[in-house]
């Protein structure tokens, strides 16, 4: 007996270094190491999370499905991903005494610990990666569009370069530590957000209807109008796109089996879809209304006049998806952190973590670079990845969203490229 106890002791003693370096880990990891957010700082992450740049196409979404069908997929979408957000909510503490922070435990709990990551985490990672390319092209795009309002005789500057400056400020941003400290950047985006959608309607009702207008299908042929519908069904999916980072948000939040976390972050839910619905509903309905089939697939690039009002408005976008970027990036930086230190057993450091996210906010730049095709990738991503993630848990809709979109939205990258130079 008395050679039994040194080796318990010493089993002890291993089982409690394991959790201390645990411990240690996850007061380092972006998602876990801060837990003392408010019911506010829930409502402005989940709209900067979901009210992106996607907003602006939902005319030309709705040109693309037309007023019937436009109108009831607008408001489904909204009752859907409403309902399946509230699910998430609830889900994240439905085992007594554990908290599923990422959306990846989530999948394994339901999947098993290696089916689970195996479903879930690349359709994560398609998402929120997917996410950050668009909106360096969204943020390119917007500064090129201010550049080229506010100083009409300047030289003509690539695209390439404004998606450069959009993406310096990601080098400096990327590297506040966790969620809570990015929550002054996500208050701004969401403020923005809701200006620049109430200026993108209201300056589209003050034009009035345009002479001429038209709301048939643009397309000539049937295959054309069915590609553009399915295109369409993804850009409106993609616009309802925040549940990928929702239990990341929730993490957040401070938990106890008197007061869980679920109270605080459906209350924070409900706020942002309140400012969801403000934001979405008048832009679709009033853009596609003044503008008909003729609109673009941005509705500020419509927009031509008053030029500083809009020129306003994309400085707005782009101080918007900076936030919305942030958002983003920083469930994936936590994956890459977590494989280096907890797999790769690398010592958590601040120089690992400068390394790690300089990579990332670099690659996101070159790709954004290399196809900045922004309709058409709204369709795509939004179709293929944004489906599952959002809709499924009312499954039949969802299939039918991640099989057709991103036919559509393929399309419509294929003709876009057609004409295309690189970095032009």
């Amino acid at each position: 007996m008395e050679t039994q106890a040194p080796a318990e002791d010493s089993y002890d003693k291993l089982v409690e270094e394991k959790r201390a370096r645990e411990k240690e880990i996850d007061a380092w990891l972006p998602i876990t190491s801060s837990r003392n957010a408010k019911w506010w700082y829930s409502a402005f992450h989940n709209v900067t999370a979901m009210v992106g740049a996607g907003v602006l196409s939902l005319p030309y979404a709705m040109a693309q499905l037309g007023w019937g069908p436009g109108v009831v997929i607008l408001i489904l979408s909204w009752i859907i991903t409403l309902y399946t957000l509230w699910q998430m909510v609830e889900m994240h503490e439905m085992v007594p005494g554990k908290r599923f922070d990422r959306y990846h435990e989530l999948g394994q709990h339901a999947f098993g610990e290696k089916l689970g990551l195996y479903i879930v985490v690349p359709q994560q990672l398609i998402v929120e990666v997917g996410v950050c390319i668009v909106y360096m092209v969204t943020g390119g795009k917007s500064l090129k569009k201010f550049h080229d309002l506010v100083c009409k005789d300047c030289k003509s500057i690539k695209l390439t370069y404004f998606i450069m400056i959009f993406a310096s400020v990601h080098f400096v941003l990327s590297h506040l530590p966790n969620f809570n400290s990015i929550s002054g950047v996500s208050l701004a985006a969401a403020v923005m957000s809701l200006s620049y959608s109430t200026i993108a309607w209201s300056a589209s009702a003050a034009k009035g209807v345009k002479e001429n207008v038209e709301y048939g299908y643009k397309a000539k042929s049937t295959a054309g109008t069915v590609f553009n519908f399915f295109s369409a069904l993804g850009e409106v999916a993609f616009a309802y796109a925040g549940h990928n980072v929702v239990l990341e948000i929730q993490a957040t939040i401070p938990s106890t089996p008197e007061k869980p976390s679920k109270g605080p972050m459906w209350k924070g839910v409900v706020v942002a879809y309140i400012v969801v619905a403000l934001c979405y509903f008048p832009v679709a309905l009033v853009g596609y209304w003044m503008f008909g089939n003729s609109v673009d697939d941005n509705i500020l690039e419509t927009l031509e006049k008053p030029a500083w009002l809009i020129a306003t408005a994309n400085m707005f976008v782009v101080i918007h998806v900076i936030g919305s970027y942030q958002i983003y990036a920083m469930p994936v930086f936590d994956m890459m952190e977590t494989l280096l230190v907890k797999k790769m057993n690398f010592r958590p450091s601040w120089y690992l973590r400068f390394v790690v996210r300089n990579f990332y906010v670099a690659a996101t730049m070159f790709v954004g670079m290399t196809f900045p095709f922004f309709g058409g990738l709204l369709a795509f991503f939004g179709g293929f990845a944004f489906a599952p993630t959002t809709y499924f848990i009312c499954i039949a809709f969802g299939v039918c969203l991640m099989v057709l979109s991103p036919i559509g939205g393929l399309r419509t990258i294929i003709i876009q490229a057609k004409d295309y130079k690189f970095y032009s």
